[in-house]
């Protein structure tokens, strides 16, 4: 057995075990719950700044979008099948999946997401980063990926923030632009 289905085991082996645990990992693992957070981010964000909100969410939403597509792209392209498709005794707590394993575009978003917010708001990595530990460990106990689907979705998802970020950072959206020419003083 390689490395990687014996780590699947050794996570997915406590699904099942706690009532709490499983709830805290389907939790972990709802795009909805990662959608509801991020969203209240961004609004607290835009409620300091509508310019820097609005910016930051179109840019979020289009780099999470090709972030997506790109990971759907790769599965398709790798065609790795799930662990619940090809091991035995996988506790699948909510469900197999529809299509291939690798990468977790679960973990692609987050790293995404994650990424681009610990760039350009550094303060936001010490609650970002154990959610995105969190919702990648969660797929694992989930039964739903192997630990280097979610690997190579974190590698991914955090080039493509962390690259995007940089841009954004570099740019000057956090500043006015200057006037082309200097104002008129009356006289």
């Amino acid at each position: 057995m390689d490395w990687d289905t014996a780590a699947f085991y050794a996570v997915n082996g406590l699904a099942g075990q706690s009532t709490a645990l499983d709830w805290l990992m389907r939790q972990c693992s709802s795009a909805t719950n990662f959608v509801v957070l991020v969203v209240a981010f961004l609004a607290w964000r835009a409620w300091l700044d509508w310019r820097e909100g609005i910016l930051i969410t179109s840019v979020l939403g289009v780099l999470i979008g090709a972030g997506d597509f790109l990971g759907t792209q790769l599965k398709f392209w790798i065609a790795r099948p799930r662990p619940c498709q090809v091991l035995l005794n996988v506790h699948e707590l909510t469900g197999c999946g529809k299509v291939f394993s690798l990468p977790s575009n679960h973990a692609v978003n987050a790293a995404t997401a994650a990424a681009l917010l610990g760039v350009l708001f550094p303060k936001t990595r010490g609650i970002i980063m154990p959610l995105l530990l969190l919702g990648g460990i969660s797929r694992v106990y989930l039964g739903a990926h192997y630990p280097t689907d979610v690997l190579a979705g974190w590698c991914l998802g955090g080039l493509l923030g962390t690259m995007v970020g940089y841009l954004v950072a570099k740019s000057s959206w956090q500043s006015p632009p200057e006037p082309p020419f200097p104002p008129l003083s009356g006289g």
